[in-house]
C-alpha cells in the first residue's frame, strides 16, 4: 500500500489549518504541562499547608497563577511520562490503551530485565492516530487524538516541546500526524539530550530537534520553547482563529543542566549551596541546577501570562491549564533520603506507585467561570483532561474510535462547591529501572484509590497493600491486616477494573503461566 510522504502529510495539513473558519467565542486553550515535576517543587503548597520543600522553590509565576484561578489538591496522573501523556492524548486509562511505560524506538521494550517474572507485550510502539500504517500499528494503540478533534471544530492547535506518544520512525511520533497544525521540538525523545544550546541541544536519540536558529546563541531550551510558543500564539491571533497551545516543556526532566539564568538565586555569596530546610544541608550541585530548572520553566509561564494579558480581548478569552505528567524524580541524582525528601511528605517519586510518583501540581484560570485564589479538593485523573477541553472548547457530538475512560470536570468549575467521588486505576506491569525497590511503592503494580483509600498490589510479590492517603500521605502504616474486608473488596474492584480494560498480566518466568489477578492474591485464599 501506498503511504503519503511526511512532506505531503505536513503541507496538507498546514493547508488544512490556514483554511480553517475564522475565529469564533470559542475559549483559547494553553495547557501548559511540565516534565517530572513533583507536587511540592513549587513556592504554591498543594497540601494542606506550606512545607519545608515549598521555600526551597522559587515560584512567583505559579503563585500569581493560583491568585488568578483554581488551585486542585488532588491531582493525579501516572508514574511514568508516556503513559500519562498517551492518556491525556487518548482520554484513556492506560490499562486500555496499554502504552504503560515509556517509549522510544520502534519495537523495542524500554523495560529492565527481572529474575522472576515477564512483562507482557505492551504497546511499545505507543499512540497512532486512525489512519496509521500497518506497520505502525503494531503493539501500538489507534485512536482519534485530542488536537485533532480540536482542530477539526476550528482551533489551530500548535505542539511545542516534549511529545512522547509513540516510538521513533512512526506516525504517532509526529505531532502533525496527531492533529497538530504546527510542531514545535516534539518528537520521539522523552527527554531532552542537552538544555544547553551551546550544545546544539544535544545529539542522539533525545536529541531535541527543530530549534537549530538557537544553536550558538545561548538560549537555554525552557526559553527557545517559550519564544516559539508565543510566536506561533500571535500567528494564530492573526489569522483570527482560536488556538490551542500545548505547551509541554522538557523541563524538569534530568539532565540537570545549569540554567545561568537562576542559579544565582540558590547560592551563597562564597559560590556554595544555600543551606536547605528540608534537607538540613547545603544544596548540592544538582540540586541547585534542578532549582534552577524550576524557576526557569516558572518563567516561562509567566510570559505566557503576560503575552496574553498584553492582549486582553485574548486574555478575557482564553483557558489556562498547569499540569506534570508524574511525580517528582526520588532518586539518583537528587540529594537526601531517597524517596523520602523530594516529595515530602509524600513517600516516593517517579515511577513510584505511591504519592510522591503520582500526585501532580495542577491549577486552571478560566475566565468568568473559575474564581481566583481558590481550591478544589476533588480528585482529578490525568485522562479527564480529553473530555474536559472539548467541553470547555463547546464540542460536544465528537466521534472517537477509542473509549473514553476520562470523567468531564467542567460541572466542577462551574460549580465549586460540587463534589463527586472520583475512582481512579492505575496499571503499570513494567520494570522502569535498576536500584529501585518494592518498599519504596516501584515493581509491576496495579492499584486504585477510592475514597480516602489506596490499594496496591504488586505482581512480583503477589501482595496487598493499604493506606490512608488523607491521614497517611507519607504511607507508613499498611492497613491490609486491621482492614481486611475493605481491601478485599478494593482488590475485585481493581480486578474488575483491570478486566474491563483488558488489561494484560505479567507472567511468572519459572511457569510461563500468567500472576493471579489482584483478588485472586493467596493473602485472600481462605476467604
Amino acid at each position: 500500500m501506498h503511504s503519503p510522504s511526511k512532506l505531503t502529510i505536513s503541507v496538507s495539513l498546514a493547508m488544512t489549518c490556514a483554511s480553517l473558519a475564522a475565529q469564533s467565542e470559542k475559549p483559547n486553550i494553553v495547557f501548559f504541562l511540565v516534565d517530572d515535576m513533583g507536587w511540592q517543587e513549587t513556592s504554591v503548597p498543594f497540601w494542606t499547608s506550606a512545607t519545608p520543600l515549598n521555600s526551597r522553590y522559587r515560584t512567583p509565576n505559579m503563585e500569581r497563577m493560583a491568585r488568578l484561578g483554581t488551585k486542585f489538591t488532588n491531582a493525579y496522573a501516572c508514574a511514568i511520562s508516556s503513559p500519562s501523556r498517551c492518556s491525556l492524548m487518548s482520554g484513556m486509562n492506560a490499562a486500555r490503551h496499554r502504552v504503560t511505560n515509556w517509549t522510544l524506538h520502534y519495537n523495542i521494550r524500554t523495560d529492565v530485565e527481572s529474575d522472576i517474572l515477564e512483562v507482557p507485550d505492551w504497546h511499545y510502539n505507543g499512540l497512532q492516530p486512525e489512519d496509521a500504517s500497518e506497520r505502525d500499528a503494531v503493539q501500538a494503540t489507534k485512536v482519534t487524538p485530542l488536537p485533532q478533534l480540536l482542530r477539526d471544530a476550528g482551533y489551530y492547535t500548535i505542539h511545542c516541546g516534549k511529545a512522547h506518544f509513540a516510538a521513533e520512525g512512526t506516525a504517532g511520533e509526529d505531532p502533525l500526524r496527531m492533529g497538530f497544525c504546527e510542531n514545535i521540538a516534539g518528537g520521539a525523545n522523552g527527554a531532552p539530550a542537552s538544555y544547553l544550546a551551546e550544545n546544539e541541544y544535544g545529539s542522539g536519540p533525545f536529541h531535541v530537534k527543530g530549534l537549530e536558529a538557537y544553536y550558538g546563541t545561548g538560549t537555554f531550551l525552557t526559553e527557545a520553547l517559550t519564544i516559539e510558543a508565543q510566536r506561533a500564539m500571535q500567528g494564530a491571533i492573526d489569522k483570527k482563529m482560536p488556538f490551542f497551545l500545548y505547551m509541554s516543556h522538557y523541563a524538569i526532566h534530568v539532565p540537570y543542566d545549569a540554567d545561568k539564568r537562576f542559579v544565582g538565586n540558590y547560592l551563597e555569596a562564597d559560590g556554595s549551596g544555600k543551606h536547605d530546610a528540608m534537607l538540613n544541608a547545603p544544596l548540592s550541585e544538582a540540586e541547585i541546577n534542578h532549582a534552577a530548572l524550576v524557576e526557569g520553566m516558572d518563567k516561562s509561564l509567566g510570559d505566557i501570562l503576560n503575552f496574553l494579558q498584553a492582549r486582553p480581548d485574548v486574555a478575557r478569552n482564553t483557558i489556562i491549564i498547569f499540569m506534570s505528567d508524574n511525580g517528582g524524580q526520588a532518586i539518583w541524582p537528587r540529594q537526601g533520603r531517597y524517596n523520602y525528601d523530594q516529595n515530602f511528605p509524600a513517600r516516593g517519586g517517579k515511577g513510584s506507585a505511591y504519592e510522591g510518583g503520582i500526585h501532580e501540581p495542577m491549577m486552571i484560570v478560566w475566565p468568568g467561570v473559575t474564581k481566583g485564589g481558590t481550591v478544589n479538593h476533588n480528585r482529578v485523573m490525568v485522562e479527564d483532561f480529553f473530555p474536559t477541553l472539548l467541553s470547555m472548547a463547546g464540542i460536544k457530538n465528537y466521534r472517537t474510535i477509542q473509549h473514553i475512560d476520562g470523567k468531564d470536570i467542567v460541572p466542577l468549575l462551574r460549580h465549586p462547591r460540587r463534589t463527586r467521588e472520583r475512582t481512579i486505576v492505575w496499571h503499570y506491569p513494567n520494570l522502569w529501572t535498576e536500584n529501585i525497590r518494592q518498599a519504596d511503592g516501584y515493581g509491576p503494580y496495579s492499584a486504585i484509590m477510592k475514597g480516602n483509600y489506596h490499594l496496591v498490589y504488586f505482581w512480583e510479590t503477589q501482595t496487598l497493600e493499604l493506606y490512608d492517603n488523607k491521614a497517611d500521605i507519607g504511607y507508613t502504616h499498611d492497613l491490609v491486616a486491621k482492614k481486611p474486608k475493605l481491601a478485599h473488596r478494593l482488590s475485585r474492584e481493581l480486578t474488575d477494573s483491570l478486566k474491563a480494560c483488558d488489561a494484560q498480566r505479567p507472567r511468572l518466568k519459572s511457569t510461563h503461566m500468567a500472576i493471579a489477578w489482584p483478588d485472586e492474591t493467596l493473602r485472600w485464599k481462605h476467604d
